[in-house]
C-alpha cells in the first residue's frame, strides 16, 4: 500500500511537471531590427523565459526574458529580446521553459535602409474563424504562403520572406482567450516561428487585452496609445500601422502623429515607399456597409505625401472578405484589400455593392498578397501579386490573379495627340473626343488609363466633363471595360452655341501619367 502511494505520488508529479511545461503556443517572431529581435511563446505554467540562439544550429548563446500571466491563471506568455545581432543575417534559435525546449527555428534580421537589398513581404487579413471552413486559415498559410514560396524560390523561409502584415480581424472574437491559440497562432506556427508578424487591430479584436499582450509591436507611436499605431522600417520601405476602430479612428492624436511621421519621411532619402495598413476600407465594391470615412482621410494624407515627394504609397486593408485592387486618379497610390485569409467570403450579390472608378479588380476569393520590393538605390520599384486560393465554388491552387509594378522614378508616357474635334462644330447631344495611339519610351508599357476633360475655358479650373477610364474594370465577374481601346470618349449633352476646350492624358500600367495634350476647341450648334 505504501509503495502504491509513493508510486502514484511520483507519477502525479511527473504528469504535473509535463503539463506545467507544455508549449501551448510555439515561438513566434516580433519586432525584428538589424541588431535585435523579440521572441514570444506561451506555456501552461512556469515563468522561466530563455532563448538559446546563434548563427548555426549549434546555437551557443543565451538570452533571458520575462513572462506574464495572460488569463488570470497559470498560463504564461513569454517575451525575450535577443540583442547584439548583425544586420541582414540569418540566425537559429529555440526557446526553453523549465525542461521543455522547442524545435530549432530560424529568422533573419533586416538590412539597413540604405543597403539596397531586395526583400518580400506578405499581406493578408480577416482570418477569423469560420465554422463552415474551419481549416481555411491553416490552408492559406501552409499550402498558400509557405507552399508558394517553396515552389517559386526554394531555400529557407526567412530568406524568402521579410515580414507578414495583417490589417485586422485575426480572430472571430478577441475576448475569447482560446481563439488566439486555436484559431490564430497554432494554424500559422510554421510561418510565425520564422517570419515576424505585424498586425493592426480589426473590429473583431474588440480592443481586447489579449491582443496587446500577445504582440510586441514597435513602441514609436503616441505613448498614451501604445501599439494602436506605429511604424516599422525594412530596407527602403516604411510600414505604418494604424487603428481604424471605433474609439480610435477619430482621435486627434493619431492624425497628428501620422502627419508628423509623413513629414519626417519626406526628408528621409533612404525611404522610397510607404505602406500603411488599417482595417476598414474607404470604399468597398463587395460590401458598402463596411466603409469608413476615417480611411478616406488617411488616403488623402498618403496621396498628398506621394505626389509631393514622388514616393509611391499603398494602403492595405480588409474588413470586406474579398480581394480588391484600386489606384488613385491623380496620385501614385494603391488601394489593396488583402482579405480573405479565412473569414467567410463576401460573395458577389450577397450584400450591397458599388462599382467604384478607383478599383480595376475585385474578386470574391480567399488568398494573400505578395509584395516584392526592389531595393536598387538607382531605380527602386515594387511588385504586387495577388495569389488566390479560390472560393467554395471554384478552388484555385495559388493562382496569380492580379499584378502591378510601381517604380519610384517617374516614367512618363509620350504626350498623346488630341485629334478631333479641332475647331469644328458638334451636336449638342455630345462630342466624340478622339486622340492618338499610346506611346512610351519605356519597353513593356501599355495604355492603362485615359483622362479626358472638357471645359468652358482653357484654364480647366472647373471642367464640365471629366472622365477617367481604366483599361480593365472587373466587377461582378465581368470586365466592364472590355474592348475599350481608351483612345476616344463621348461626352454628355452640351450647352448649345458655346465654345468648349478639351484635352486628354494617358497613363501606363505602372501609374505614370503623361503630360496633358495640347488643348483643342470645338463649338456646339443651335438647339
Amino acid at each position: 500500500m505504501k509503495f502504491s502511494v509513493v508510486f502514484l505520488s511520483l507519477f502525479t508529479g511527473i504528469c504535473f511537471q509535463a503539463i506545467a511545461q507544455e508549449l501551448e503556443i510555439k515561438p513566434y517572431i516580433q519586432d525584428v531590427e538589424p541588431n535585435s529581435a523579440i521572441v514570444m511563446w506561451q506555456t501552461s505554467s512556469v515563468e522561466e523565459s530563455i532563448v538559446e540562439w546563434g548563427t548555426s544550429p549549434k546555437l551557443g548563446k543565451k538570452a533571458l526574458g520575462t513572462s506574464e500571466a495572460i488569463n488570470f491563471d497559470a498560463v504564461q506568455v513569454h517575451t525575450v529580446k535577443i540583442e547584439g545581432l548583425k544586420r541582414f543575417t540569418e540566425y537559429y534559435y529555440r526557446v526553453r521553459t523549465g525542461k521543455t525546449r522547442s524545435d530549432i527555428f530560424q529568422f533573419k534580421t533586416p538590412p539597413f535602409s540604405n543597403d539596397g537589398e531586395d526583400f518580400k513581404l506578405v499581406a493578408m487579413s480577416d482570418m477569423q474563424y469560420d465554422s463552415n471552413e474551419p481549416d481555411k486559415f491553416s490552408e492559406v498559410v501552409n499550402d498558400g504562403v509557405i507552399g508558394y514560396l517553396e515552389k517559386e524560390f526554394g531555400g529557407s523561409l526567412p530568406d524568402n520572406l521579410a515580414m507578414v502584415l495583417i490589417p485586422g480581424d485575426l480572430v472571430e472574437r478577441g475576448s475569447k482567450f482560446y481563439q488566439w491559440k486555436d484559431h490564430f497562432f497554432n494554424p500559422a506556427e510554421k510561418l510565425f516561428s520564422e517570419v515576424p508578424v505585424y498586425p493592426v487591430p480589426g473590429n473583431h479584436e474588440r480592443n481586447s487585452v489579449y491582443y496587446f499582450k500577445y504582440f510586441s509591436l514597435p513602441e514609436n507611436g503616441t505613448p498614451a496609445f501604445a501599439e494602436h499605431w506605429w511604424y516599422k522600417d525594412y530596407g527602403n520601405t516604411r510600414v505604418i500601422g494604424l487603428d481604424s476602430n471605433d474609439g480610435y479612428r477619430d482621435l486627434f492624436e493619431q492624425f497628428e502623429w501620422l502627419k508628423k511621421l509623413l513629414t519626417d519621411t519626406e526628408k528621409d532619402d533612404k525611404i522610397d515607399f510607404v505602406f500603411a495598413q488599417l482595417h476598414h476600407p474607404y470604399k468597398s465594391e463587395l460590401w458598402i456597409p463596411g466603409e469608413e470615412d476615417f480611411t478616406g482621410k488617411i488616403v488623402k494624407e498618403l496621396e498628398q505625401f506621394s505626389t509631393k515627394t514622388g514616393k509611391p504609397s499603398i494602403h492595405f486593408f480588409g474588413h470586406t472578405h474579398g480581394y480588391s485592387r484600386g489606384q488613385s486618379k491623380d496620385h501614385k497610390h494603391l488601394w489593396i484589400n488583402v482579405a480573405s485569409a479565412g473569414g467567410a467570403i463576401d460573395n458577389w450579390g450577397e450584400f450591397e455593392g458599388r462599382d467604384y472608378d478607383e478599383f480595376t479588380v475585385t474578386q470574391d476569393e480567399y488568398g494573400f498578397v505578395m509584395v516584392s520590393i526592389d531595393g536598387n538605390r538607382n531605380d527602386p520599384k515594387f511588385t504586387i501579386k495577388r495569389i488566390s486560393r479560390g472560393n467554395t465554388i471554384h478552388h484555385r491552387e495559388n493562382e496569380l490573379r492580379d499584378s502591378i509594378t510601381i517604380w519610384r522614378k517617374e516614367r512618363k508616357p509620350t504626350t498623346p495627340e488630341a485629334i478631333s474635334p479641332a475647331g469644328s462644330e458638334v451636336s449638342i447631344t455630345g462630342a466624340v473626343l478622339k486622340a492618338g495611339e499610346f506611346k512610351s519610351t519605356h519597353p513593356g508599357t501599355f495604355h492603362a488609363a485615359s483622362h479626358w476633360q472638357v471645359s468652358g475655358s482653357n484654364s480647366f479650373e472647373k471642367p464640365i466633363f471629366d472622365s477617367w477610364k481604366q483599361y480593365e474594370n472587373w466587377y461582378y465577374k465581368e470586365n466592364r471595360q472590355k474592348d475599350d481601346d481608351l483612345t476616344d470618349e463621348k461626352t454628355h449633352r452640351l450647352k448649345p452655341n458655346t465654345t468648349f476646350y478639351w484635352r486628354v492624358r494617358y497613363r501606363d500600367q505602372n501609374l505614370n501619367w503623361s503630360d496633358w495634350s495640347t488643348v483643342k476647341t470645338f463649338k456646339t450648334g443651335e438647339k
